[in-house]
């Protein structure tokens, strides 16, 4: 984990929403530190220890002026203690549920507080996994979860408890996951996450981190990731022996009911595919009903009209299983990718002997002017030329 350093001016700032980022490989969460200010500080961040026999534990840590730095960690467990699993996963009956549990475990020499919650799950732009600020009502499998806080823990409106952990405490939290009757088949996302809480540092840092709940409801799902809202943009090249370039700007949407990754491309021909070119994009995760922007460029020769398509070829994500057709789904595009330099560049060619050609007969008729001029005015004429017989015959 990288040290985090922020320096925040003394004008006073909205303080800006918390984010939980949650690592994709494994589907590991790894906790995102987010910070909102309040005057002139500066918080270092440096990375937890590693939880022993626990591949799926994610860390994070703060600092304050006065309370130190503060290191934990929330793991998948068992009502014994960490299990060793990187995540919650499930498949679940619509109408059914489970029980499970999370433990979270203060590394630090201090005691502290932390905010446990669950939230929906959503993907950032950059495609790593995240769940929504606590502030945001859960509105779907974040809110099937149900946290069974411990003895002393205050109840947070809106949702989870905040529980102080002693140095070097830990804290098993049960859990469980309740799956309404009428739930939508195919993935829901979630997470449980620690929020560290320190309402008496001067910056405030709000740093958390969790654990990923992947929960599927079981029934008939669809699987199908779509390209749309294509715009491309013809950037040509003054130089006139080289190709100019295609900006291509696009939305793939999720149409689906399962998470899925898409190989994404685009492809771009003149007439008759003369100088087709193509890049391909890797999109990591798509949440149902979510969407990912992508934007790329290809080096294309001006060929005046050029057409293609945007592509779009389903791909699973890590350990899942989706049982049904893959399918790719494409749509057309056309740009208009006019040959300008070398339109000025044919115009240098053809018109550069032309001009020239022209000057020199200007010229040429200049000078016999003159000549003409100086014969006239030393009293010379002009040789006459001889005259023609109309009629030869008649001699």
């Amino acid at each position: 984990m990288p040290v985090i350093r922020t320096t925040t001016s003394a004008r006073r700032r909205r303080p800006a929403s918390a984010a939980a980022r949650f690592a994709a490989s494994a589907g590991l969460l790894v906790g995102l530190v987010t910070l909102s200010a309040t005057g002139t500080h500066a918080a270092d961040a440096t990375p937890a220890p590693a939880s022993s026999g626990s591949p799926g534990s994610s860390s994070g840590s703060s600092s304050g002026s006065s309370s130190g730095t503060v290191t934990w960690t929330v793991e998948p467990a068992t009502a014994d203690g960490p299990d060793g699993r990187i995540s919650l996963r499930h498949a679940l009956d619509p109408g059914a549920s489970v029980d499970e549990h999370v433990v979270v475990t203060n590394f630090s020499d201090r005691p502290a507080t932390f905010h446990v919650y669950a939230a929906d799950g959503t993907v950032s732009a950059d495609g790593d996994f995240d769940v929504r600020p606590s502030e945001d009502a859960p509105r779907d499998s974040g809110a099937w979860v149900t946290l069974q806080p411990p003895e002393g823990a205050e109840p947070v409106a809106g949702g989870g408890f905040r529980v102080a952990l002693p140095a070097g405490g830990s804290l098993v939290v049960p859990l469980t996951v309740t799956v309404p009757a009428q739930a939508r088949p195919g993935d829901h996302p979630a997470g449980v996450v620690a929020e560290l809480v320190d309402d008496e540092a001067a910056v405030r840092v709000a740093a958390r981190v969790g654990v990923r709940l992947h929960l599927r409801v079981t029934g008939d799902i669809r699987a199908r990731v779509a390209p749309g809202d294509v715009e491309v943009r013809w950037e040509p090249s003054w130089n006139p022996f080289a190709p100019g370039t295609a900006h291509v700007r696009y939305v793939l949407r999720n149409e689906g009911d399962v998470r899925l990754g898409a190989r994404a491309g685009v492809t771009l021909a003149g007439p008759a595919g003369t100088g087709e070119v193509s890049a391909t994009t890797q999109v990591r995760e798509v949440l149902p009903e979510g969407s990912a922007s992508v934007e790329t460029t290809v080096r294309l020769w001006p060929l005046v009209r050029a057409s293609g398509e945007v592509e779009a070829v389903p791909v699973v994500v890590g350990d899942d299983v989706v049982d049904v057709a893959l399918a790719p789904s494409a749509v057309p595009v056309v740009v208009w990718a006019v040959p300008w330099a070398q339109l000025v560049l044919l115009l240098l060619v053809v018109g550069v002997p032309v001009l020239v050609v022209r000057q020199r007969r200007r010229s040429a008729r200049r000078v016999q002017a003159r000549i003409d001029a100086a014969l006239a005015a030393a009293g010379v004429a002009p040789h006459d030329a001889p005259e023609v017989d109309p009629d030869p015959a008649a001699a």
